[in-house]
């Protein structure tokens, strides 16, 4: 069985070195229903009492789509090739 897969990068934060890369045979949907809610309770907290890490969302969406193609990089950790 083939599955279509995208590449989406996530962001959870105004911080554009706290975001992630997904390979993934979810849809933004699917993303979006998983980390969406997590996010927006987490800014409700008072600072400093709720950190997620971006492992941790991944861990999440991996739970909730079990049969799912789902692939985490950091973007500063892909390699650079220069020609």
């Amino acid at each position: 069985m083939n599955k279509k897969l995208n590449l989406v990068q996530v962001n959870t934060t105004a911080w554009d070195e706290e975001d992630f890369l997904l390979v993934t045979s979810l849809t933004e949907d699917q993303i979006k229903e998983v980390i969406e809610p997590i996010v927006l309770a987490e800014r409700e907290v008072v600072s400093g009492d709720a950190m997620y890490k971006n492992e941790d969302y991944v861990h999440l969406l991996q739970q909730q789509y079990p049969s799912a193609t789902i692939i985490h990089y950091n973007p500063n950790e892909i390699d650079l090739i220069s020609i």
